[in-house]
């Protein structure tokens, strides 16, 4: 009975990686002054908090203008960890149906960069918006830091379970 459960529960273990697909589709959905209004917000929030953390004490001008500063890296660092996220939750259910080592990376890597490429192809229909090969390997570089970060975990922990039952 346990084992008709699993079998009947592994499919939804590939929800989470729906849902944050379905999350970056909207995400690209916005056109580019949504996008970029909504990134300089959370650039501007980072340099306040930096600015009370530090107690700096900073003038408008100051905070304006480092906002300027941070805002492209923030765009692609969300780039980036949008796709790590995403890459972990295709990465997670792959490995529990038995995807290891290569086959791993270069599947749940397949998806990832698909989903990227299909991603910036949408974008190329969006008001403001259009696609980017570089954006497409910032992507990338994400999916495959999380597709890493999974094998490694796993690994550890299927090596430490085995130790313990030697």
């Amino acid at each position: 009975m346990k084992k008709f459960f699993i079998l009947l529960l592994k499919p939804f273990s590939f929800l989470p990686a729906l849902l944050v697909m379905y999350l970056i589709f909207s995400f690209s959905s916005q056109t580019g002054t949504e996008s970029g209004n909504l990134s300089y917000k959370i650039s501007h929030k980072i340099i306040v908090t930096a600015d009370t953390v530090l107690d700096k004490n900073m003038s408008e001008e100051q905070i304006a203008y480092y906002t300027d500063k941070i805002h492209t890296p923030v765009r692609k660092l969300a780039h980036m960890s949008e796709y790590f996220v995403l890459a972990v939750c295709v990465s997670f259910p792959l490995y529990v149906y038995g995807l290891r080592g290569i086959l791993l990376i270069l599947f749940a890597g397949f998806i990832s960069v698909g989903f990227a490429c299909t991603d910036e192809f949408h974008q190329s229909f969006v008001a403001g918006r259009g696609p980017s090969k570089r954006d497409v390997m910032i992507d990338s570089i994400g999916a495959f830091a999380g597709i890493l970060l999974v094998q490694f975990v796993c690994w550890n922990t299927l090596r430490r379970s085995r130790k313990k039952n030697r």
